[in-house]
């Protein structure tokens, strides 16, 4: 997940879609012209050292130019495709980022900025392409003269040891015909060797993403579902994205199996961070996080989050129907599973009410529906999945009161039979947990159920105050 947090979509879409395209082409046309190119080459050769060897050497003297001028090209050509493969990752990057900020860029009626600011990448990308090419279309004449060269000389000479008798005529019409297919191949050199450097510069792109080492090496020991109790432990965990920025510090949390823990605190507290260390997507810096007294980083990573459902802050729904989208969860389930998650996450009124109810298309990320919506389905998918542990983070922060009271009300039915991790701000979605930690600046400053934190009168006291109205 750190690399994918620290990529740009648009930069790996180019390197899977263009460059990938780029070797493709490659072996599609030039590795087959090299080849052909190979075959040729050999086989005249032989004929034409068997049939006449004092004119063959003039055939072939065109040879070394043209591997030495392949050569100077490729050394000042690699340097430039590679400076054009990379400025094709930046526009498809803004391209990318545009097409996802879509909604946000007419909003701030930023368009005319936004087509200049393509325009001034695409222009960049234009000039490294016209460098290249530039230097590419001066090679192949180079060739060409070459060859005409070799070709005349054979032309010459050869007519020459005919007409003195040295040289049979059917040898000589041969050898003309045959020097023709020997080096006319040559001239599509040029264009060969400008596939072959495209290719090369691709092809450093690809491998260096092929090359990517695993940051967190998978864990041996198995964990089926039906042997999760679901106690999870936090022992002494630090963690700092970099080196020196530390967002959690000492922390100890005992979520018990079978109970509601929450997470709560102020924005940049380190509850989102917590989360991704309970599903391992980084791993902690210092401390032991544990599942049923083993340590995460021993259990495969699979039985780790199949044993855990998430619903994250940011819901992500794929292109498809409602039905897709919450058995996504679980590709087997039935039409009536599907429907029993949904009413348990309040959501089945709201699909009934579309205009295909579960066979609506979504649109990508769920554009078509409200955040609320949103929301209410990818609890019913985390419902579905039926694990032993569910977390959520900021659940309910998109839906109305009414809403939320009966999400609440379907969360309180669905608690009774596995363990709850809630991360909320807001405080009256976490009032019946068993036990609430507040976390402040990566730290546990207290921890005890809403009734102790309230009489404290510390941080959790302050927000329940702010978000009631108290004073």
């Amino acid at each position: 997940m750190r690399y994918f947090e620290d990529q740009s979509s648009g930069e790996l879409m180019s390197v899977l879609n263009d460059d990938v395209n780029q070797l493709e082409r490659f072996f599609d046309v030039g590795a087959n012209e090299i080849i052909q190119l190979i075959v040729t080459i050999v086989s005249i050769g032989i004929f034409f050292f068997v049939a006449a060897p004092s004119v063959a050497w003039m055939a072939f003297l065109p040879m070394p130019i043209i591997i030495w001028g392949s050569l100077r090209f490729q050394r000042r050509m690699a340097p430039r495709y590679s400076e054009v493969r990379q400025q094709v990752g930046m526009l498809n990057s803004q391209l990318a980022n545009n097409l996802g900020g879509i909604a946000t860029i007419k909003s701030f009626t930023a368009e005319a900025f936004e087509a200049e600011r393509i325009g001034r990448a695409s222009e960049k990308y234009k000039e490294h392409n016209r460098r290249a090419i530039r230097l590419s279309a001066a090679f192949v004449p180079l060739i060409r003269m070459a060859i005409v060269c070799g070709f005349v000389a054979t032309l010459v000479y050869g007519g020459h040891l005919t007409t003195t008798g040295q040289l049979g005529v059917g040898i000589y019409s041969t050898l003309v015909f045959m020097t023709q297919r020997l080096l006319w191949p040559l001239t599509r050199m040029g264009q060969t060797l400008d596939l072959y450097q495209r290719a090369m510069a691709s092809s450093e792109r690809i491998f260096a993403l092929l090359e990517e080492p695993v940051r967190l090496s998978d864990g041996t020991r198995e964990l089926p579902r039906s042997a999760v109790k679901g106690h999870l432990k936090l022992e002494g965990v630090s963690f700092a994205y970099h080196p020196g920025i530390q967002v959690l510090s000492d922390l100890h949390i005992d979520i018990a199996p079978g109970q509601v823990t929450a997470i709560v605190g102020a924005t940049g507290a380190g509850k989102s961070t917590l989360l991704k260390l309970l599903l391992r997507f980084y791993e902690a810096s210092e401390g032991r996080i544990t599942l049923d007294g083993i340590a995460v980083e021993d259990i495969r990573m699979a039985d780790l989050r199949d044993a855990i459902a998430f619903v994250s802050q940011d819901v992500f729904l794929f292109h498809g129907t409602v039905s897709e989208n919450i058995r996504y969860a679980r590709p087997e389930a039935s039409d009536a599973e599907v429907e029993a998650a949904a009413r348990a996450a309040e959501a089945h009124s709201f699909i009934e009410s579309l205009v295909d109810g579960y066979e609506t298309t979504v649109g990508e990320r769920g554009h078509k529906l409200s955040g609320g919506q949103r929301q209410r389905i990818s609890i019913a998918r985390a419902v579905l999945k039926d694990s032993p542990i569910l977390i959520l983070d900021e659940a309910t922060s998109s839906v109305d009161n009414e809403t939320e009271a009966a999400i609440q009300q379907a969360l309180d039915r669905i608690a009774k039979e596995r363990t709850m991790v809630l991360i909320a701000h807001r405080l009256s979605t976490v009032r019946n947990a068993d036990r609430i930690y507040v976390l402040s600046e990566g730290k546990v400053v207290a921890s005890g159920n809403h009734e102790e934190l309230v009489e404290r009168n510390g941080i959790y006291a302050r927000l329940w105050r702010v978000q009631t109205g108290a004073r």
